[in-house]
């Protein structure tokens, strides 16, 4: 078996690919390596025999050592968005890591239509493709829908005063669970698709707001209000409500890139790869209803 390495093996699509690859495609454990800069948080793996091993993004020389013996590599997105022009450094350099130390495969977790977006982060998954194109490594590129999981962030408060604040406008987003993308990035890094792929991962039905709030509303029992608003007003009110500046303004991008129509993309990518329907928003939210309600 090909040995298999997940870059950020503590975040929670990195333990949801971790989980899939045991469990959903039986890995053996042996096979798996687990990357991160915190080794001692992955300790329940190393008891199932998975290996551990130290990766900072920042440090090339130690990413070129992580990534020796390694066949196929998953490099999950980092999360350094505060400083602009950082994450597409830290996933260029994994890149070229991977390329130097002889991986054979590149599975890399990407954003719909990056080429074509109003969000902030968008530029830094663009320039991450076009440095896997150009390493002359195979790749699988994922690029993973809005999740599901997001509204959870923000359903709480939304369900406590009854109105959903929102720049979306009419905008429709094709939402794919988290543990969906673990799954698809699983099955990419075990069976990867013949030469290079660029799949876009998206689930069944592609929703409004307003018709989100339905679907939530109904499962809750709860009626909400869909509120639109500019989306500087909209950037402003995540500001006052605590979230640090870049976040908001990412937040905000994102909404109106949905409102531009950007992320309005249905694909059966996720099938295709995983052989099964991706999960529904309705069935998530039915899942996730005492999370809903706090």
């Amino acid at each position: 078996m090909a040995k298999l390495l997940v870059t950020g093996a503590t975040g929670q699509l990195g333990r949801g690919v971790l989980h899939h690859l045991l469990t959903t495609y039986g890995v053996a454990p042996t096979d798996i390596i687990a990357a991160t800069r915190n080794p001692a948080a992955l300790a329940d793996l190393t008891a199932k025999g998975v290996e551990i091993r130290a990766a900072d993004f920042d440090n090339p020389a130690a990413l070129v050592q992580a990534f020796q013996g390694v066949d196929r590599v998953l490099i999950i997105s980092t999360s350094e968005l505060a400083v602009p022009g950082k994450r597409l450094q830290q996933q260029s350099a994994a890149v070229a890591a991977a390329a130097t130390a002889g991986v054979t495969h590149i599975v890399y977790t990407s954003m719909p239509n990056p080429a074509n977006s109003h969000v902030t982060f968008a530029p830094d998954h663009l320039g991450t493709e076009k440095a896997i194109q150009a390493s002359g490594v195979r790749y699988t590129i994922l690029r993973n829908s809005w999740y599901t999981d997001n509204y959870l962030l923000s359903l709480p408060h939304v369900l406590a005063t009854g109105t959903w604040y929102t720049a979306t406008g009419e905008g429709r987003t094709p939402n794919i669970s988290r543990d969906d993308c673990a799954r698809a990035a699983a099955a990419a890094l075990t069976n990867p698709p013949a030469g290079n792929a660029i799949l876009t991962l998206t689930g069944p039905q592609s929703l409004t707001i307003a018709e989100v709030a339905a679907h939530v509303s109904a499962v809750t029992g709860k009626a909400i209000t869909v509120q639109q608003v500019p989306n500087a007003a909209f950037a402003a009110g995540l500001e006052s409500a605590g979230l640090p500046p870049f976040l908001a303004t990412a937040l905000a991008s994102a909404d109106a890139n949905v409102q531009a129509g950007n992320f309005d993309l249905l694909t059966g990518d996720y099938q295709t790869l995983t052989g099964l329907a991706p999960q529904t928003v309705r069935a998530f939210l039915e899942a996730h209803k005492a999370a809903l309600l706090g």
